[in-house]
């Protein structure tokens, strides 16, 4: 190629370039502004963002454009060309893959927000799912680049699908633990924060963080429990922390010597005790069983409350209130006795019938707050 036709070819290809140049910028800015006046008159906001996002794409690749067709004016051929089409097809897939996933990132928080209508599980799902997403559109404008530049895809594919199907089977458990965590975001048996008991592990902590592949626990005693999402789903939640209510159920005895007047109106004595109470809401009391040394009662009232504390300290008011009631009224709280019968003659003392009894009592502390064998209330060991 004669020096002079190079020479000679160069101010023109330099007008091109300049000129061209202007012309895109002259024309994205008055695209943008004719586009953003138009997108102005709906009430989403989506459209702007698209705008702003395809304006934003389309003037580098316009200016790539203009920089090849400045580029044929020149009399040169050889590594030049491949340089600047490869270059001008690389910019392009670049800005174009980049302007993809953020259009795509933005519609799916849209959809998303609508479908979820304010739940945080629904963007914490896309949050999850945004760097798939993304890998998943760099991969296809690579194989579009490349089969761009006329490179022969069947080997790669070939490659692919062998890595493919070794990454399936090596990434086997990871994937699995992904989909639990898409499953607790979506499912919600727990959240951030919420007191949990694990039933086959025995783990009473508190939600730390929610992760891809685990899940980390603050346990009562204070140490770090970290659990795969797959084995902590599979196994028996208590959320505590959705309760609304915790309910109190317990038996007491009063002495087999109590007169039916009495036994009449203790039911009334505890509903006022209870109902005298705060935070608890009376259900019932009843003369529920003749016991082995006792007449036992059934309380049941419930705390609207999930606190544990809280329930503790009305459940304590009920019992100290219980006690003064009972003491005020001179009726006697029950508890395990035992009668031994003694032989007289084998004591070596006589008797008029032939024997003597003696009751010899051994008592026990009265188990005033004895759980029945119905439902019952367990409590965390690191709050009591």
């Amino acid at each position: 190629m004669p020096a002079q036709e190079l020479i000679a070819a160069l101010p023109v290809a330099l007008a091109k370039l300049v000129g061209g140049l202007v012309v895109v910028w002259l024309l994205g800015r008055v695209g943008l502004a004719t586009a953003t006046r138009l997108t102005r008159r709906t009430a989403t906001s989506i459209d702007d963002f698209i705008t702003k996002a395809v304006h934003k794409a389309l003037v580098p690749v316009f200016s790539m454009v203009v920089v090849a067709w400045a580029w044929e004016g020149i009399p040169y051929e050889g590594i030049g060309d491949r340089i600047v089409t490869a270059m001008t097809a690389l910019v392009t897939t670049v800005v174009i893959v980049q302007a993809a996933n953020r259009i795509l990132v933005r519609l799916l928080v849209s959809a998303f927000r609508r479908i979820g209508k304010g739940d945080d599980a629904s963007l914490e799902i896309l949050t999850a799912l945004k760097p798939m997403l993304r890998a998943v559109t760099w991969m296809l404008g690579g194989v579009i680049y490349l089969q761009s530049l006329g490179i022969p895809l069947g080997a790669l594919w070939a490659l692919l699908s062998a890595g493919g199907i070794g990454a399936g089977l090596a990434l086997q458990k990871p994937v699995a633990e992904f989909f639990e965590y898409i499953y607790i975001l979506m499912d919600k048996p727990f959240r951030n924060g919420d007191f949990l008991h694990v039933g086959n592990s025995g783990t009473w902590a508190r939600v730390e963080q929610v992760g891809i592949h685990s899940t980390r626990l603050r346990s009562v005693d204070g140490e770090l429990v970290v659990m795969t999402n797959s084995s902590l789903a599979n196994q028996t939640l208590s959320n505590y922390t959705v309760m609304e209510r915790r309910r109190r159920i317990y038996r007491f005895g009063v002495t087999y010597d109590t007169p039916p007047q009495v036994l009449k109106r203790i039911p009334t004595m505890v509903r006022a005790i209870v109902e005298g109470v705060k935070d608890a809401d009376f259900d019932r009391c009843h003369f529920v069983e003749f016991g082995a040394s006792s007449l036992d009662f059934e309380l049941c009232y419930n705390i609207p409350t999930n606190n544990y504390v809280q329930a503790l300290d009305a459940q304590q008011q009920v019992n100290v209130a219980l006690v003064q009631m009972f003491a005020e009224q001179g009726i006697e709280f029950a508890f395990p006795t035992r009668t031994l019968y003694l032989n007289a003659q084998a004591s070596g003392h006589d008797s008029p019938a032939g024997q003597t009894t003696d009751k010899l009592p051994q008592r026990q502390t009265p188990p005033l707050n004895q759980s029945p064998s119905g439902p019952s209330t367990v409590a965390p060991p690191g709050e009591r």
